[in-house]
């Protein structure tokens, strides 16, 4: 047997965590790059750490999808999905915190994007139970 983690939300639940959180951390990426693109200081920089531990999050829970894992996860692969996400919208909000207070005019949709997906990958990671679960191959 293994010590897997799964969440029992309904669908109705999922999608009303998940889109939030996705526009959440596409908002935030395509913020960070637009404004590395027009000018490259360390503030714009800074904003690519959590946008990569958004994406870790995001790849994790592709591949998870992709092996066909439906909302259960190993320890691991949670903490790597939905953890790696909500880590980043934490940093991202920290960051942008700093840029509203620095007049950054970009870091208000940065604060946007990353509360988003900081609140509703919390969310779902918070859904996951630990479960000893038969008959998984991962």
């Amino acid at each position: 047997m293994n010590t897997l983690y799964r969440t029992h939300i309904s669908d109705k639940l999922w999608l009303l965590y998940d889109i939030p959180g996705n526009a959440g951390w596409i908002t935030y990426i395509i913020c960070t790059v637009r404004a590395a693109w027009k000018k490259k200081d360390p503030y714009n920089l800074a904003a690519f750490i959590p946008a990569a531990f958004m994406l870790v999050g995001v790849s994790e829970l592709i591949s998870e999808r992709i092996v066909g894992l439906d909302r259960i996860l190993t320890g691991k692969m949670l903490c790597r999905g939905f953890g790696s996400m909500t880590a980043g919208g934490f940093f991202g909000i920290l960051l942008a915190i700093a840029g509203v207070r620095k007049g950054k005019k970009h870091a208000s949709e940065l604060l946007g994007g990353s509360l988003l997906c900081a609140v509703f990958a919390g969310l779902l990671l918070k859904s996951y139970k630990k479960e000893q679960i038969q008959n998984i191959n991962l």
